[in-house]
């Protein structure tokens, strides 16, 4: 992963991934305390006017003209997005699925991981929440099959970034045994702490993607104060606190 810090707002990008996208951190916005201040989530109880003018901030400095977003849900439904969903934030999806170019899909993350996938040759991006409920649903893998059977993408030919997100360092579930599946208790990297990032990277894996065009921020978000982190603000005060923003979309000449 790389940081670029200009064209602002700071955003890191994955060394395997070609088209517009940016995993941003929490500065380079206009919100203020304690959701300074580049918070891209609506629900969180910012102004919309700060979140608008933030996403519009994100969404120029991938060079892009529209953006499609979704209200997250911990679920494991996908939305196909169409011009009907340009510049809208569409309830109840946890992944998107976009053909259209010139337009950005947004994960919004407060330590939750977004894969952002591209597919070149099919010209088509995806991004998914991943949550630990999303792992356990397998959303990735969902979305993968899904690209596969509606859009013809062959899932050996795509290229997966994992964003910086909460890391085995700080990823603690203390009620794992009723939480999570026993196949992801291998997972487990010292008592109650897992490591997710390698949790998806064999969902990605499972579902035909190469190792070799995966890549991994390896960055966690509660450990980093770059980064939104729910966790952190939980053991800070009240857990309010902004939303990063993972995007990934298609170039005008797509």
């Amino acid at each position: 992963m790389h940081l670029h810090p200009s064209p602002p707002p700071a955003h890191y990008t994955s060394r395997l991934l070609t088209a517009p996208h940016g995993m941003f951190t929490n500065a380079g916005g206009t919100s203020q305390a304690p959701f300074a201040s580049l918070n891209l989530g609506y629900h969180v109880g910012d102004t919309a006017e700060r979140v608008h003018g933030n996403r519009a901030r994100v969404r120029d400095a991938l060079g892009l003209r529209h953006l499609v977003s979704v209200h997250q849900v911990h679920g494991d439904r996908i939305l196909r997005v169409d011009r009907t969903h340009l510049d809208q934030e569409v309830q109840g999806y946890d992944a998107l699925i976009s053909p259209l170019p010139d337009t950005g899909v947004l994960i919004q993350q407060a330590d939750c991981q977004a894969i952002l996938l591209e597919a070149p040759e099919a010209k088509v991006v995806a991004a998914v929440h991943c949550g630990w409920r999303g792992s356990v649903l397998d959303l990735i893998g969902k979305t993968i099959h899904c690209l596969r059977t509606e859009y013809g993408v062959a899932p050996a030919s795509l290229l997966a970034a994992i964003s910086p997100s909460l890391g085995p360092c700080c990823a603690e579930f203390i009620h794992y045994r009723q939480e999570l599946p026993a196949w992801m208790h291998a997972f487990q990297v010292r008592p109650h702490h897992f490591d997710f990032w390698a949790i998806s990277r064999q969902q990605l894996l499972d579902s035909g993607v190469l190792a070799e065009r995966i890549d991994i921020a390896g960055l966690c978000t509660r450990c980093n104060p770059q980064f939104f982190s729910y966790r952190r603000a939980c053991a800070l005060a009240d857990g309010v606190t902004g939303r990063n923003g993972s995007i990934i979309g298609l170039s005008p000449a797509a």
